[in-house]
C-alpha cells in the first residue's frame, strides 16, 4: 500500500491538499462574525504611556496594568510620533511637558497624520484643569490631572473608569465609520 503525501521533519505524513474546513470551523466563523463587538471588547486595549518621569511611568504603568490594558513606553514626544505611527495604539497617555517635543506639539501632529488621527489622546499632566478647554479644542479626548492618581484607590478607579470610556467612545465612532 502506497501513501501520497509529504512528510514533515518528524517523519510524520501529511496531506499536501489544502484541508476543507469542517462543521466546528464553519460554526466557529459563524459565531465570530456574529460576536465581533464582543470579541473586540475581549481584546488587551493597547496604551501608549508618554512619560519622561520615571516614577510617574512605573506608577501608571502599574494602574494600567492592573485595569487589564497592554502598556507602551514613550519618554520622549519624538518618540510618541514615531511609536503611534508604528504601533497604532488604541489610546495614548500623554504628558504635557515632555523633553523634544511638548506635549502640544505631539498631540498636534498626532491629529494631524491620518494614520493616527484617529487615537483618542487623553491629556495626563500636573498643569492646571483650566486648560482642559483649549485641548479639547486641540483634539484631546480627555483630561487627567496626575495629583488625582496619587490621592487614594478612589483616584485610580476614576482614572481607569475614564479610560474605559473613552475607549468605548472610540470603538463605537470607529464603528459608525466603518458603516458596522
Amino acid at each position: 500500500m502506497e501513501v501520497k503525501g509529504n512528510q514533515s521533519k518528524w517523519g510524520h505524513l501529511y496531506s499536501s491538499r489544502p484541508r476543507q474546513p469542517s462543521r466546528s470551523d464553519l460554526k466557529r466563523a459563524e459565531w465570530l462574525a456574529s460576536h465581533q463587538a464582543e470579541v473586540r471588547i475581549l481584546k488587551k486595549n493597547t496604551v501608549l504611556l508618554v512619560e519622561d518621569s520615571k516614577v510617574q511611568k512605573l506608577a501608571n504603568e502599574r494602574i494600567l496594568h492592573k485595569g487589564g490594558y497592554l502598556v507602551i513606553n514613550t519618554g520622549d514626544g519624538e518618540e510618541a510620533v514615531r511609536v503611534a505611527r508604528e504601533k497604532v495604539p488604541d489610546l495614548i497617555l500623554l504628558d504635557m511637558l515632555l523633553p523634544k517635543l511638548s506635549g502640544p506639539e505631539v498631540l498636534q501632529a498626532l491629529k494631524q497624520d491620518p494614520a493616527t488621527a484617529r487615537i483618542p489622546v487623553i491629556v495626563l499632566s500636573s498643569l492646571p484643569q483650566c486648560n482642559e478647554a483649549k485641548l479639547a479644542q486641540e483634539g484631546a479626548a480627555s483630561y487627567f490631572e496626575k495629583s488625582r492618581l496619587f490621592d487614594n484607590a478612589a483616584g485610580e478607579a476614576s482614572f481607569l473608569e475614564m479610560i474605559s470610556k473613552v475607549l468605548c467612545k472610540s470603538s463605537e465612532g470607529r464603528a459608525l465609520a466603518a458603516g458596522t
